[in-house]
């Protein structure tokens, strides 16, 4: 075992490297909360002042200390976390290194600026209100449901839950619902938070003589909106201290709206309790946008931007985007801003010229081998299945895909179709309306067929 000042200075120096490697800005915070205690058995272990952070250094700065300290004494090969007595908090105490002043989550002022409370402002973008949400078949019930919630005074389900991929409305539906709220009830304190507004304010208070001032102020709150709620979910820290919040808020009937990437079922790293208790109020999926919706948020944007745009233009955009939302947003955008500073006209000669890099993903011609082959690896089957007459259906979902792709991707006929498949063109149609319906139902299928032809488009491997 080696002696109290030999380790000390080794994590003086560790402490030392790690300030000027780690761009964590709370980093420090966390490591001035530990004091080296021994090193037996190969094994460092060292001493840390609550479970918050044990698990806060276990999750990101482990594995950093091992390296570090292995460049000190290569013969070390683990960290051990000990959580100290409670005599031995007194020690703990005394700093080895300099923390960090505590950040703050306050941001530039700006137009879409509103605070409900000085410690923790609640950021809202005008432009986000249910006026200037385009609603189609794909979020008709998201939107509903949103405007359901946002016009009660008392909450007809709680919480409201929802999940969608990335540029799908679902920021702008809990920013809108916020703003009718604040106009129908402006005695109410309601809070808007992105997730890393809620992980850096819970690593920062752990920093601080009063642990729980910000969960404090946040059970205060009359209507708590957080966005992008996986990110908080999956650090099982954070994720405790917003389940005791959450329950907290729920017993006093207080609104919770909430957003995701994932359905409560698909999230990882939740715990059951917290999924359970999510899934009492209401989950609400918002599809990806179909073409209809999309070409209706365009007509919008070109009008809020005041920027006018042929139809043909628009119409050229809603078939051709479809990843989600925000590109198409981006596209257009990119159009006017050409247009604008070159002063030259919006057609469809300088829409493909100004959106090459986009476009050549949509304007790649593709094969059907390509086809056969991508969904074949896609899927981990092999080739000779796909082609196969098995009917067990992890194959057979499979090649009703690879029809469908063939025939929304190809101009070629049903019957050369059929001969691609060794089938008779009768079931290539089953195949396509089969699966057209099973997209309508199951996001999953949905999304994966957009990955997949996406992915094709761009001439990219499975």
């Amino acid at each position: 075992m080696e002696n109290v000042n030999a380790i000390q200075g080794q994590w003086a120096e560790i402490c030392t490297q790690l300030t000027q490697t780690l761009s964590d800005r709370f980093a420090m915070r966390f490591l001035s909360k530990i004091i080296p205690d021994k090193i037996e058995n190969n094994c460092v272990n060292l001493m840390v002042s609550s479970p918050c952070v044990r698990e806060v250094i276990k999750q990101n700065y482990i594995e950093s200390i091992l390296s570090l300290w292995k460049t000190k004494n290569p013969g070390i090969s683990a960290i051990n976390l000990e959580l100290a007595e409670p005599e031995q908090l007194p020690v703990i105490k005394q700093e080895i290194v300099q923390p960090v002043p505590a950040p703050s989550v306050s941001l530039p002022e700006s137009d879409n600026t509103d605070s409900q409370t000085d410690e923790i402002p609640c950021y809202l973008d005008k432009t986000h209100t249910f006026d200037t949400f385009v609603v189609g078949k794909s979020n008709q019930f998201a939107c509903a449901a949103a405007k359901q919630i946002a016009e009660a005074d008392v909450p007809p389900f709680n919480p409201l839950y929802f999940h969608a991929g990335s540029g799908l409305g679902k920021t702008h539906l809990l920013h809108a619902i916020a703003w009718r709220m604040k106009e129908r009830h402006p005695e109410k304190t309601i809070l808007y938070l992105s997730s890393e507004q809620f992980f850096q304010r819970c690593m920062h208070d752990l920093g601080t003589t009063n642990k729980d001032a910000f969960i404090t102020m946040v059970r205060s709150v009359d209507v708590l909106l957080i966005d992008d709620i996986q990110f908080i979910l999956g650090k099982p820290w954070t994720q405790e201290v917003f389940f005791h919040t959450f329950n907290n808020l729920i017993a006093q009937n207080k609104t919770v709206i909430l957003a995701a990437d994932s359905a409560p079922s698909e999230l990882h790293g939740i715990s059951d309790k917290l999924r359970t208790r999510i899934c009492q109020g209401l989950v609400v999926d918002i599809t990806p946008a179909e073409e209809e919706l999309r070409l209706g948020i365009l007509q919008g944007k070109a009008k809020q931007i005041g920027v006018e745009i042929p139809q043909d233009v628009l119409s050229f955009l809603a078939k051709n985007i479809t990843s989600n939302v925000r590109e198409l947003e981006g596209a257009l955008k990119r159009i006017a801003a050409h247009s604008t500073l070159l002063n030259t006209p919006i057609n469809m000669e300088t829409t493909r010229l100004v959106l090459k890099d986009i476009l050549h993903t949509y304007d790649r011609p593709v094969k059907v081998p390509e086809i056969q082959q991508f969904v074949a690896a896609y899927y981990h089957i092999s080739l000779n299945d796909l082609k196969s007459t098995r009917r067990d259906r992890a194959i057979a979902r499979p090649r009703q895909i690879a029809m469908y792709l063939t025939k929304a991707l190809t101009s070629l006929a049903l019957p050369d179709i059929a001969l691609c498949f060794n089938r008779d063109h009768t079931t290539i149609i089953h195949a396509v309306r089969t699966i057209e319906g099973l997209m309508q139902q199951d996001k999953k299928l949905s999304e994966q067929i957009a990955d997949i032809t996406a992915k094709l488009k761009a001439g990219m491997n499975a």
